[in-house]
């Protein structure tokens, strides 16, 4: 069977599986509201555990989804006496999270589409 190559079509450079891999691990982390939640909190800057738990969240519940944004390396923690404070790991955490909520904001948004030529055959005559 013939492959199908369009003329114009580059060949990218992969990524090795490992590389993919890594990427696959923060996207799966990523990949729930209230994890994503945490991540926008997480935006103004280090905050503790306990300033993440909201109304209607447990302690625990916070807890288990910031080990595992932690363990997906998208956040740094430290302790200070009792308290556990977490800060995004880094900027690329943050292009990441805004790249992902302007992509559903766009998805979000009425379509804006622009006139075309053909809506405006069928305009009433004016006498």
């Amino acid at each position: 069977m013939p492959l199908c190559k369009h003329p114009s079509a580059k060949t990218p450079d992969i990524p090795s599986t490992e590389l993919l891999g890594h990427a696959a691990e923060f996207f799966q982390a990523m990949g729930d509201p209230e994890r994503l939640r945490l991540l926008a909190l997480l935006q103004g800057g280090e905050r503790c555990v306990g300033e993440l738990v909201g109304e209607q969240d447990k302690l625990s519940t916070v807890s288990a989804r910031l080990q595992a944004l932690h363990r997906a390396r998208l956040l740094h923690r430290r302790r200070e006496a009792r308290h556990i404070y977490y800060r995004l790991a880094d900027d690329h955490v943050a292009s990441l999270l805004n790249n992902a909520l302007e992509h559903a904001a766009e998805r979000l948004a009425p379509a804006i589409q622009p006139p075309q030529e053909d809506d405006f055959d069928e305009l009433p005559e004016t006498s």
